[in-house]
C-alpha cells in the first residue's frame, strides 16, 4: 500500500470521519508527494512519520512515542526531531517521549522525568537540568576541609561542592586552575590532581541512579 491508502485504511478502521484528514496527516509530516511509492520501499526514517502520521489522523493534543528516532541515522534523526519541533510549535501539541538515547533528547525537551526500575526518581524542567550539567573544576587534594574553607575566605567562592569520594567540585575560578593551585600548595595542602570536566546527561542519569550499585 501507498502512504495515504495506508492511512486511508486505518482512518476507516477507527471510524475517523472525513478524508480530508488523510491529506492533512501526510502533509504535517512530510509524506503528501510520496506519490505511489509503495510502504515496503519506504526508509525507516519515512516508516517513522508515516507512524506520526497515523497518530495524526485525528488532530490530537498529546503524542506518546516509544524511542521515536531508535535505529535512524544522522539524517533520519535530525528530520523526525525538527518534525517533532515543528508539530509542538505550529499544532501546539504536547509531545511526551521515552527514549534511552539521552543525548538527543537534550535538542528536543523542555521538562524531564526520569525513571528507574519502573519508578520516577526525579522531575526537573531543561533550566533546571542545565544547572546540574554544567562544566566544573574536579579538585583531589589531601586535606578537603582545609581546601574548602580556603575556597570561600580566599577567593569568595560559594559555588562548590564536595563529593562523597572526597572531590571538590569547584564551579568558578574554570578558567584558573593555576590560582587554585597556587593556593592549595601555598597553604600547605597536597595537590594530587586538578581537572575541567562536564557532567553531560547520560553521566547525570548515571549519577542520580547511583551507577551499577543503585538499588
Amino acid at each position: 500500500m501507498t502512504a495515504e491508502q495506508n492511512l486511508e485504511y486505518y482512518r476507516i478502521q477507527r471510524g475517523i470521519p472525513g478524508k480530508q484528514c488523510v491529506k492533512q496527516a501526510l502533509k504535517e509530516v512530510g509524506l503528501a508527494d510520496t506519490g505511489n511509492k509503495k510502504y515496503k520501499s519506504f526508509s525507516l526514517g519515512m516508516k517513522q512519520r508515516l507512524g506520526l502520521a497515523l497518530a495524526m489522523l485525528n488532530q490530537p493534543e498529546i503524542l506518546l512515542l516509544d524511542e521515536p528516532i531508535n535505529g535512524l541515522d544522522p539524517f533520519g534523526i535530525v528530520e523526525i526531531r525538527n518534525l517533532l519541533l515543528k508539530l509542538n510549535q505550529e499544532k501546539n501539541i504536547t509531545i511526551l517521549i521515552s527514549s534511552h538515547i539521552l543525548s538527543e533528547l537534550s535538542n528536543l525537551v523542555t521538562y524531564y522525568g526520569f525513571i528507574h526500575n519502573g519508578r520516577m526518581i526525579k522531575q526537573l524542567s531543561n533550566d533546571e537540568l542545565s544547572k546540574e550539567c554544567n562544566k566544573y573544576m574536579e579538585i583531589k587534594v589531601d586535606k578537603v576541609e582545609q581546601m574548602s574553607a580556603l575556597l570561600e575566605k580566599k577567593l569568595g567562592c560559594t559555588a562548590y561542592k564536595v563529593t562523597p569520594d572526597y572531590m571538590i567540585h569547584l564551579y568558578e575560578y574554570l578558567d584558573q586552575p593555576a590560582k587554585i593551585s597556587e593556593l592549595a600548595i601555598k597553604n600547605g595542602i597536597n595537590l594530587n590532581s586538578i581537572a575541567l570536566k562536564e557532567i553531560n546527561l547520560e553521566h547525570y542519569f548515571i549519577q542520580l541512579v547511583g551507577g551499577e550499585n543503585h538499588e
